[in-house]
């Protein structure tokens, strides 16, 4: 057993310098024939340990121990994606992950996703306070940060300092999560080190190495064992068409060998595949990996921990994000596989709503957000939106019409009239757009409810307008708030049910309803004018206990004067019954 070089994922929001970051850490050794040069390989860079001691010198002697890592493979594709694509079993394939956020920026929906994904997956993580040069007032000064920043003028690093500790207080009052500049931390398993950097100065970079490999070392030996002559172990990263071969995998390999003509076992989402490797290709040196002119490189074999595209016949179906091995006992392995699979594939609900991504890993990136603000999954699968897709979130209409919605993580857009449909690259950015629909959706509902409730209404009998005593009584009145409709049934001032609306006339025409402010003639059932009926007098239409209590429930739907007309009702009522409505 030997160990691996850990693999490192670089994320954070867009914008925030992911890239330059890792372009950075790349450009610790340009010259592709120096001894111990980066090598580019597929979806990864792999910096050796020569390289890191180079570029860090003395920073690495301040760690005090003795270095057995062969230095550091960084996954290249940006964004938080690769980080969610890539998943072993037991947990992430990423040992530890670097979070690149814009020091004057802060905390941003991209960023705090990554955290809370990190959070679930139990992966450690660097905090990286990028764009310090942005800081008004900057000037270079000293080649390492630290010095740098010391150099600076009084108000610079106030507002440095400031910044720094705006993030520290986000990660805590968001995450719970202690942090501390790097070179301040007390404890690496309980503080979050955060090392400040400017990827086009370069500053930050040795800092970030050292306290990258550092905590390799120390923390995640145990992780880095690496059996070099078991069968090879990898996740795939991407699935693309490459001239010459057809569909190929983009594979990380991070344990053991994989050679040329190996019978290979890919995870799926109905069944294993299983494929005989055809190539093993990496891009030529002198060629950008994703270039589509590149050239490639056959290899006889490869051995972890990198990249490597795959060429085997029978890859139509995979899916990025899914284990792949090499088979010793291909029945054996095909059961792995399967567990394994299962392992991760989303758990499902009988009601819920229907989600999907464009890989395993963000799927179930998006179920673990989801089910941490309870929300429940009805079905979870890979892929565009399909018409079953469709049909399955139009049939919770009838149960739920809040579940009749299909989320899409990372997926084209798509838009139908029967369901909604809401797709985003940002998990956040869905379940924001998913409450706020949910939200729209029940005041509607109950706005529709509303409507079937008798509408609070406070009416006053004219003087000189009654036009019939009895059978039925007819009176004029004017309403002195709210909407009186017909239909409504009347209380008088003991509280009492007396009578009710039968119809509504407004200049000799039958209307439905009466607002604040007009007259009109009203006829009322088994009353009488003079006995129950007199000029003056004031009703206030009869609401149910029952339609009050719903009435309370969406009280944010209902105006102020009508507010206040229920609190005179309640008021009435409770002369007689002091619990009434509660």
């Amino acid at each position: 057993m030997s160990l691996r070089s850990p693999i490192v994922s670089v994320l954070g929001h867009v914008d925030h310098g992911k890239s330059s970051i890792l372009d950075a850490v790349r450009g610790t050794n340009i010259i592709a024939s120096e001894a111990g040069a980066i090598t580019q390989a597929i979806g990864a860079s792999i910096i050796p340990l020569e390289v890191i001691k180079k570029k860090c010198g003395a920073l690495l002697e301040s760690l005090k121990m003795e270095l057995t890592i062969p230095g550091l493979l960084f996954i290249d594709t940006p964004g938080h994606a690769a980080f969610t694509n890539l998943r072993k079993r037991g947990g992430n394939l990423a040992d530890i992950a670097i979070v690149v956020v814009d020091i004057n920026d802060g905390l941003k929906p991209q960023t705090k996703e990554a955290i809370e994904i990190l959070k679930n997956y139990k992966t450690p993580f660097i905090l990286v306070a990028n764009k310090i040069d942005q800081i008004t007032g900057y000037s270079k000064k000293s080649d390492m940060v630290l010095g740098d920043i010391q150099q600076q003028s009084p108000d610079w690093i106030t507002a440095f300092e400031t910044k720094l500790y705006e993030i520290v207080g986000q990660l805590h009052d968001e995450f719970g999560m202690q942090a501390e500049r790097f070179d301040r931390v007390q404890s690496y398993t309980e503080q979050v080190a955060i090392v400040p950097a400017s990827a086009l100065e370069k500053h930050g970079i040795a800092e970030l190495l050292m306290v990258l490999v550092g905590l390799a070392q120390k923390f995640l030996e145990d992780n880095l064992n690496l059996n070099v002559d078991g069968p090879g172990k990898g996740t795939i990263l991407e699935v693309k068409e490459t001239q010459g071969f057809g569909t190929t995998i983009d594979v990380i390999l991070y344990d053991g060998v994989l050679k040329k003509n190996d019978t290979i076992v890919i995870g799926g989402i109905t069944e294993p595949i299983i494929a005989k490797v055809r190539a093993i290709l990496e891009p030529n040196p002198l060629h950008e990996m994703r270039d589509k002119k590149a050239k490639y490189i056959n290899l006889p074999e490869a051995t972890a921990a990198t990249g490597l595209r795959i060429a085997a016949p029978g890859l139509d179906d995979a899916i990025a994000g899914m284990p792949v091995r090499v088979a010793k006992n291909t029945a054996q392995t095909v059961k792995e596989i399967q567990e394994e699979v299962d392992a991760v594939l989303v758990q499902t609900d009988e009601k819920g709503i229907i989600i999907k991504a464009d890989t395993i890993g963000s799927l179930e990136a998006l179920s673990v957000l989801l089910r941490e603000h309870n929300i429940p999954i009805r079905k979870a699968s890979v892929g565009s939106v399909t018409k079953k897709d469709i049909a399955d979130a139009a049939s919770n209409e009838e149960h739920d019409p809040s579940h009749a919605v299909i989320l899409g993580f990372n997926i084209p857009e798509e838009t139908t009239d029967t369901v909604k449909i809401i797709t985003s690259p940002v998990i956040y950015d869905l379940l924001d757009q998913l409450q706020a629909w949910q939200e729209e959706l029940t005041k509607k509902q109950a706005a529709e409810h509303l409507e079937t409730l008798t509408k609070p209404a406070k009416i006053e009998v004219l003087q000189n307008c009654i036009f019939r005593q009895s059978n039925p009584c007819v009176a004029g009145v004017e309403v002195l708030a709210g909407t009186l409709q017909t239909g409504t049934p009347l209380l008088n001032k003991d509280g009492k049910q007396f009578t009710l609306v039968k119809s509504i006339e407004k200049n000799k025409e039958s209307i439905q309803e009466l607002k604040k402010g007009e007259q009109a003639a009203i006829s009322l059932p088994d009353v009488m004018a003079g006995r129950h009926v007199f000029e003056h007098d004031v009703y206030l239409s009869a609401i149910t206990e029952d339609e009050f209590r719903a009435m309370k429930e969406v009280k944010n739907l209902l105006s102020p004067e009508e507010k206040e007309l229920l609190k005179e009702l309640a008021e009435l009522h409770r002369q007689r019954n002091p619990l009434w409505g509660v």
